[in-house]
């Protein structure tokens, strides 16, 4: 569907930077959970080193998206639903590079990607399960810089749906806007 005019946000330089560098600060937290099941397989940690790197004044490239799906393909590739999820913050945290400049519900997913998958990594890799996860969404809230919750307050709330993780997004979204 074409984006119109009335669709439309402005997203500067800065913004995704900071975003893209916000996402890697949560992916990072559990990077450790990825990294026990498959030590071998570098795809998360290249993925979030990617996002640092263009947070810190790097290009947008082909090969910090192709990071983004190689750590989109490690999660399916997981061998537990915590490494999974950690690997799908990595993936989030190289796609926030690429957020669209539409006035969409779906952009705040790729905003609060990563902090929610993290979040869930944490509660399945963890035997307290709910309390970490409110403890890594508060990380979360607490670290999210001025371009995220800027960015946020241009976009309507995120969208219903999407399990655990959804509702995640929801509860950071809705903290981050208070």
């Amino acid at each position: 569907m074409p984006t119109t005019e009335s669709d439309r946000i402005e997203l500067s330089a800065d913004e995704l930077r900071g975003i893209a560098g916000y996402a890697a600060d949560c992916a990072r937290r559990v990077l450790s959970i990825f990294e026990r099941s498959l030590p071998a397989d570098p795809r998360p940690r290249d993925a979030i080193d990617a996002a640092d790197a263009f947070a810190g004044g790097g290009r947008r490239t082909g090969a910090l998206r192709q990071s983004a799906w190689a750590a989109y393909k490690a999660a399916q590739e997981a061998d537990s639903p915590a490494a999974a999820d950690a690997a799908r913050a990595a993936s989030h945290a190289a796609a926030a590079a690429f957020l669209h400049p539409r006035a969409s519900a779906h952009q705040v997913k790729h905003i609060l990607g990563a902090a929610a998958h993290a979040a869930r990594a944490e509660e399945l890799a963890s035997e307290e399960g709910g309390h970490v996860s409110a403890e890594t969404l508060e990380w979360a809230r607490q670290h999210a810089p001025a371009a995220v919750t800027a960015v946020l307050a241009r976009l309507p709330a995120a969208p219903s749906g999407g399990g655990r993780v959804g509702e995640f997004t929801r509860d950071l979204d809705a903290a981050l806007r208070a």
